[in-house]
């Protein structure tokens, strides 16, 4: 079952509108009898209903605004990528733990950009500036860009366009299913197409609005079976009763559906790993508690070890020990599904 975003309400900058995909995107809603609005800057959006925090944020996961990205300069995305690609910031799931808390606040709408011949033409001069390196872009990183792939298309023309850049690899993440229009893409090997993976206990109680595993796993089947090279980020992941074998049980799931798909000749050492433990930050748990005040996330700060982070502030992770054990239990379990991946950290 697909997760399908229709949105509430739209915004529009009018700028959007010398661009086809913007006037097409404008029109389009406005005939689906969706309520569509100028707005002077895609990054101050007014009119966004809700009188408590909780009710203006699922408003916001609700809100899509279609903007023009000026900035020529792309963020770096270290130790992923070389920069982010930014199709699309946020996305409409909500998911309890999110980083975003920290850095998109409590209003999170979904914003898409128009001009993306502008931006694949960045993409472009910073390849040719790298020669004859290889440079990476990753184009998930302050977003999920599947949800809205319905009605731009702009990651399977990015996709498209990596395929032809001999210098230019493309990656991004996603917990969605609704991935068709993507499996007939001209890759050429250089997209790697990478799904958010965790058990259905944590997807339950605090990924809402986002497929089940087994319908993610269903969907990394078919991209596999498309030639895609994939990956999987099995993350948060928390420590809860039975979290070994609800974990296990995950690894043992995708590891049968991808046997299953595996086109002629795949093995596993073509397929990446990312394991991620469940860390917050002090103003994401303010943030995170604002939006959901009954949330069973495990943010007992006592109980954690603080560290500072790569950006100048500190998180809370698991302890020492803890983080022991799961590493271990994590790289036995890749060892013993997906014995030739490359499992490329576990943090």
């Amino acid at each position: 079952m697909s997760q399908e975003f229709i949105p509430t309400r739209v915004f529009y900058e009018p700028g959007a509108l010398e661009y086809p995909l913007g006037e097409g995107l404008v029109q389009r809603f406005r005939h689906m009898g969706i309520p569509v609005s100028p707005t002077t800057s895609h990054n101050r959006i007014t009119g966004i209903p809700g009188n408590t925090a909780a009710a203006q944020y699922r408003e916001a996961k609700r809100t899509l605004v279609i903007g023009v990205r000026r900035s020529q300069a792309f963020q770096s995305c270290k130790p992923s990528a070389h920069y982010q690609l930014p199709l699309v910031t946020s996305c409409p799931g909500m998911c309890e733990y999110c980083y975003l808390a920290t850095t998109l606040g409590k209003k999170p709408y979904v914003r898409i950009y128009v001009n993306l011949e502008e931006i694949l033409g960045i993409a472009s001069k910073l390849i040719e500036e790298r020669l004859p390196e290889i440079t990476q872009f990753e184009g998930a990183a302050t977003s999920d860009p599947v949800p809205v792939e319905r009605y731009t298309g702009s990651l399977k023309q990015a996709i498209e366009f990596f395929g032809r850049e001999p210098n230019g690899r493309f990656r991004f993440v996603t917990k969605y299913t609704d991935i068709e229009s993507l499996l007939d893409a001209k890759h050429g090997g250089h997209t790697r197409f990478r799904f958010s993976l965790n058990c259905s206990e944590v997807v339950k109680n605090y990924e809402h609005g986002t497929p089940s595993p087994e319908d993610r796993i269903i969907a990394a089947g078919k991209v596999l079976k498309a030639g895609y090279p994939l990956g999987f980020i099995i993350a948060p992941i928390f420590r809860f009763e039975g979290w070994r074998e609800e974990y296990r049980r995950l690894m043992e799931r995708t590891a049968e559906e991808l046997a299953k798909r595996a086109p002629s000749g795949w093995s596993s050492e073509q397929l990446t790993l990312e394991f991620i433990s469940h860390r917050f930050t002090s103003k994401a748990k303010a943030n995170i508690l604002g939006v959901f005040p009954n949330s069973s996330l495990p943010m007992e700060e006592d109980e954690r070890k603080f560290k500072y982070g790569q950006f100048g502030y500190g998180k809370y992770i698991y302890q020492p020990e803890e983080m022991k054990e799961m590493k271990e239990f994590f790289l036995e379990q890749a060892k013993d599904y997906f014995p030739l991946a490359q499992v490329e950290y576990f943090v």
